[in-house]
């Protein structure tokens, strides 16, 4: 077993082949931690050496867990178990990582739905450990700015349009990101932090309605204590604004409030990191924290679809 210093922090981490996962390997560098042991079915993993060569590694789920409980024993626990698995195996992982001792800090959905949240609760209880959560974008310094500048004593709500447009291939569907079921589709999957973001900035939902939901497209309308939203997500290519395709980029971010224009494209790179060091201060994302963007979510994927009012199509929305 790796063996740091005494101020270092020990880490798993689960799902370290996937996408987002050289994001965590970096922020446990950057904050001066080191990890222990790293959990993934799929065994083209040799990004590990690039941050923690001594690192050990598991495709059983089983094997990683016994692990836990070994170095638990001996002595050396590993205090944080990072969680970049696929969506439905954030729950399973996450009491994994709680009942071997340690906390959990879990990318983002945290989970498919609300219920989910309550349960994990009670977990946290009876373990005496805390589960955390990525919700970057409230640590971007761009929305924290607007956060501080808006005013929460107007009675007036906020007009916003929010688009986001990633362009993905045709291994997106095929992959897990493609079934429902493991994913939460496609508001879910992609869309989350942006209602996260959207709850923390004006308050609870207090209402949602979608007009398109497809595997590709979905889209609706939000009111919330302060604001009153339209909503666009994609991974279809076509639906990028002309400017982009004739700069050959392939996503488009966009949210205005009361038509201006809010710039928030740069300031991502250390985001991650930002987080670990909140979390590692106590100072993270709860369970109580992610709440609503989880049963917003939920919500989306098992509403049935409305016509949209003028006032309330968003104006990528096509018949």
């Amino acid at each position: 077993m790796t063996s740091p210093n005494a101020n270092q922090k020990r880490f798993g981490l689960t799902g370290v082949s996937g996408y987002i996962a050289p994001r965590h390997l970096k922020a446990i560098k950057d904050t001066g931690n080191v990890l222990t042991v790293a959990l993934d079915p799929f065994d083209s993993v040799g990004i590990i050496d690039s941050y923690f060569p001594e690192a050990e590694f598991f495709t059983q789920p089983e094997i990683f867990e016994r692990y836990l409980y070994d170095a638990r024993r001996q002595g050396q626990d590993v205090n944080y178990v990072g969680i970049c698995s696929p969506n439905h195996l954030h729950d399973s992982h996450i009491r994994i990582a709680l009942r071997a001792g340690a906390d959990a800090l879990c990318e983002k959905p945290i989970v498919l739905n609300p219920e989910d949240i309550t349960a994990l609760k009670e977990v946290e209880e009876e373990t005496g450990r805390r589960v955390w959560t990525i919700l970057q974008l409230r640590a971007h310094a761009a929305l924290e700015k607007v956060k501080a500048e808006l005013n929460p004593s107007s009675g007036d709500k906020y007009d916003v349009d929010l688009s986001y447009m990633t362009s993905r291939g045709t291994w997106y569907l095929r992959s897990w990101k493609g079934r429902t079921e493991e994913s939460g589709g496609l508001a879910t999957n992609i869309g989350v932090h942006f209602f996260d973001m959207l709850a923390w900035l004006f308050g609870d939902i207090e209402h949602v309605e979608v007009h398109q939901r497809s595997e590709t497209v979905c889209a609706g309308y939000l009111e919330l204590e302060r604001a009153r939203v339209r909503w666009f997500l994609s991974i279809d290519p076509s639906y990028l604004p002309d400017e982009q395709k004739a700069r050959g980029q392939r996503t488009y971010r966009s949210i205005t409030i009361d038509g201006q224009e809010v710039e928030f494209s740069e300031g991502f790179t250390d985001l991650h990191t930002e987080v670990y060091r909140r979390t590692l201060a106590g100072q993270g994302f709860s369970l109580d924290d992610t709440y609503q963007a989880i049963a917003t979510v939920a919500k989306i994927r098992s509403q049935p679809i409305v016509t949209a009012l003028p006032d309330t199509r968003h104006r990528f929305l096509r018949n």
